[in-house]
């Protein structure tokens, strides 16, 4: 799995709306992976991302939620709770790899990035990922790298 200081990875995958997303992350990005649309703790922390988008908009910061559910799946996710943020599919897991994570059970864990400056200045993983409240803790990270 990468860690701080690593260069972030070029990566370019389809969101909701079935487009092409390549980001740069030269400005703060928070790319956040996850389970499974629709499950109560996605749900909740997709919620939760969404509440907070002004806030992360208001440190220039761009939001990326990221799981192996298709497309089709995240465009239904995605119009049920109204994200204004993309959520990239990864069913073949490269997304997930080119951050180091395994997606061999067919799916990934929680894991959170923080990029800034081409590279990882921040990750909460597994372990420490309660969704509830993730974002604002997500948040004060991409204030403390800016």
């Amino acid at each position: 799995m990468l860690d701080v200081g690593d260069a972030a990875p070029a990566i370019s995958a389809q969101n909701q709306d079935d487009e092409t997303v390549t980001p740069a992350f030269e400005d703060p990005t928070v790319v956040y992976f996850y389970p499974r649309d629709g499950t109560p703790g996605c749900t909740l922390e997709a919620q939760q991302f969404r509440d907070h988008h002004d806030a992360f908009r208001d440190v220039s910061a761009a939001v990326y939620g990221v799981s192996t559910d298709t497309v089709d799946d995240h465009a239904e996710f995605a119009a049920e709770e109204d994200l204004p943020f993309d959520l990239l599919a990864d069913p073949d897991g490269e997304v997930a790899g080119a951050f180091g994570l395994d997606v061999s059970e067919g799916f990934v864990e929680r894991v959170t990035f923080v990029l800034a400056g081409g590279e990882v200045v921040a990750v909460v993983d597994a372990d420490d990922v309660n969704p509830d409240g993730h974002a604002a803790d997500v948040l004060a990270a991409v204030e403390d790298a800016s």
